[in-house]
């Protein structure tokens, strides 16, 4: 009989101090919610194929950073905790650090979202933006809703950093949004991070409907010409010009913009091949890996379920969608100027998801004209839109930080 009790008061003294007895807690059930989210996560990325590169990793970080008594949540949202380590003191204030917030230090030192950016520009084809400079209006229209939802955010009652780094998610740009955010608010990561990365995945659900909104079915079966050859030359010029010209305007974007150049100059040089491809394949995919997990363990209950989480995410909403209207917008005013000659769904593409959003332009325009081919000319808008996104982000931390 003893030996029964002891072996029941061993099962008691293990279940109380597991993470299951502290789901029947308040603080439990928060995280028990959490967990079932981060399950609603990985359906979506595996069964759904929704950005799953990042939203799977993400997704399981979620859940890591949910599970009670592991310390695997990100507790440092700031450098702060790692000063004393890197001044030699070897001491940490606060929270003992874990796994997550030492891979969470590539994303607050901003060493990440540039990496994920060279790795982007290796594997994109700038030719229909330089065959078709106008693409750059497009692009830059799309970030409209950015600066829009900024104004709505300070309305609501956030701090200028606050809307700022809100306000970017309207660029559909994962990396730009947490490069931001890290800087300007990282209390607001997980939340920010979490609906850009959801909000470029369901680009196939929320452009449509706006786009066929905003323009006819006349509009839409337009068939656009043949965009020229682009030289070698062109393509090589490209990536430098660009880097000097908005890396000399602004300096805080020049992070982003300079990868994502370097990547394609790797990829358009023809004297780097090796090294393109590592940063097309090895690099992106290992940084994918940290960063996705790390901004998934910044997810914890205590940070993630508040009241403006719904008000983040609601406000990401509009800004993705008045960045989509804008580009339309201003392609239906080239379609006027232009006498007919462009069709206005291209200018959606000019938010940056790529190249969800160009083939989303192509997939709705062949729905009124099956023999339209779009997608190389809403690539144009598509490139522009990633470097529209990193020069909006660039404007805001030289304004808000």
């Amino acid at each position: 009989m003893e030996i029964l009790q002891g072996v029941w008061e061993v099962i008691v003294s293990i279940f109380s101090n597991s993470g299951y007895a502290f789901f029947f807690t308040a603080e439990g059930a928060k995280n028990l919610v959490m967990i079932l989210i981060s399950f609603v996560f990985l359906w979506l990325g595996i069964k759904k194929g929704f950005e799953p590169l990042l939203m799977i990793p993400i997704a399981f970080g979620m859940l890591l950073a949910n599970i009670p008594g592991a310390n695997l949540a990100v507790q440092y949202h700031d450098l702060d905790g790692f000063r004393d380590l890197l001044a030699g003191r070897g001491e940490f204030v606060g929270a003992t650090p874990g796994l997550m917030d030492f891979l969470y230090f590539g994303v607050k030192a901003g060493i990440y979202p540039p990496l994920i950016f060279l790795g982007i520009g290796a594997m994109t084809d700038f030719a229909p933006l330089i065959a078709n400079p106008k693409s750059f209006i497009l692009g830059a229209a799309a970030q409209f809703g950015i600066f829009f939802t900024y104004i709505g955010a300070i309305a609501l009652g956030f701090a200028p950093n606050e809307a700022g780094s809100i306000a970017i998610i309207g660029g559909a740009d994962g990396p730009t949004a947490i490069f931001v955010t890290s800087q300007l608010a990282p209390e607001l990561l997980s939340t920010i991070a979490v609906a850009a990365y959801s909000y470029m995945a369901l680009v196939p659900v929320i452009q449509p409907p706006i786009m066929k909104a905003l323009t006819t079915k006349k509009e839409r079966a337009v068939v656009m010409g043949t965009l020229r050859p682009v030289s070698k030359l062109e393509k090589i010029l490209f990536p430098i010009v660009v880097t000097v010209v908005v890396s000399l305007l602004l300096p805080d974007a020049a992070s982003l913009v300079g990868m994502l150049m370097l990547g394609n100059l790797l990829k358009e040089s023809g004297r780097t091949e090796r090294i393109a491809k590592a940063a097309q394949n090895e690099l992106m995919n290992i940084i994918t890996i940290m960063l996705g997990i790390s901004v998934g363990a910044t997810t914890s209950a205590q940070t993630f379920l508040k009241k403006e989480t719904f008000f983040i995410a609601g406000l990401g909403v509009v800004a993705f969608a008045l960045g989509t209207a804008s580009g339309v917008l201003f392609g239906k005013l080239m379609y006027i100027f232009t006498k007919g000659k462009v069709n206005p769904l291209i200018g959606s593409a000019g938010v940056s998801a790529v190249p969800m959003a160009a083939r989303v332009s192509q997939k709705v325009g062949q729905e009124s004209n099956p023999s339209n081919f779009l997608l190389m000319h809403a690539m144009g808008p598509n490139v522009s839109g990633v470097i529209g996104s990193a020069v909006a982000a660039g404007v805001l931390l030289t304004l808000l930080r």
